[in-house]
């Protein structure tokens, strides 16, 4: 293993031409807090002892004969691949909706208490005007939302309240371009003055008549 570098394989390789079981088992304790060491990364990992036995096994090529602390491994359990894991396979009556909603509806109309029944209903209208305000940027009236909710449970489910959806519109921004603004009785004002010539006048200097430059 190339992050823990030559010089731990060949303590490990040592550590196999030990004969004595004791001082052999003091050796791989040793190369543990030395590999340790070397990968600090590896203590924020949950079980990291665990993991720098395993590698230490492997590093020996699951021919070292020592006393560990956890299940040694072994060359068929370290190159199993896990099973492939199950995917929720949800297939949703109401896609504009989702599966969760579905569920939630599902819920309130097992629901036997009237009021929690009336929250659920409430719950879900809020919850699909918040849809359509995020797909669509604009508020749906009540009546759209209770004709929606009717075909989706049959009429079981009506809300009472309003549900309030705050709706996100685009403010375009102003003409003006910044060049100037309006003064309180409406009329456009220009900064930077007028449009009066400034700086402009006659100069006899030299004996003849010259005209100021315009800056």
């Amino acid at each position: 293993m190339r992050e823990y570098g030559r010089h731990v394989q060949k303590m490990v390789e040592h550590i196999l031409t030990i004969e004595d079981p004791e001082r052999r088992q003091r050796n791989a304790q040793a190369v543990i807090e030395l590999m340790g060491f070397l990968n600090p990364h590896l203590k924020n990992v949950e079980d990291f002892r665990h993991k720098l036995w395993d590698h230490l096994f492997l590093i020996a090529d699951f021919s070292l004969d020592v006393k560990s602390p956890y299940p040694i491994p072994t060359r068929e359990t370290l190159k199993a691949k896990p099973e492939p894991l199950p995917y929720p396979k949800r297939y949703p009556r109401f896609s504009h909706l989702g599966k969760n909603l579905e569920v939630i509806i599902d819920k309130a109309l097992k629901e036997e208490n009237p009021e929690k029944k009336l929250g659920f209903a409430n719950a879900i209208a809020y919850y699909m005007k918040l849809a359509y305000n995020n797909w669509h940027k604009e508020l749906v009236h009540d009546d759209a939302i209770q004709s929606e909710l009717t075909s989706l449970t049959e009429g079981q489910l009506t809300f009472t309240n309003t549900p309030f959806v705050k709706a996100y519109r685009h403010q375009p921004e102003s003409r003006s371009g910044g060049y100037g603004k309006r003064n309180g009785g409406g009329k456009f004002q220009q900064r930077g003055g007028n449009n009066s010539r400034r700086n402009e006048g006659r100069d006899n200097r030299g004996g003849g008549n010259f005209k100021k430059k315009r800056y």
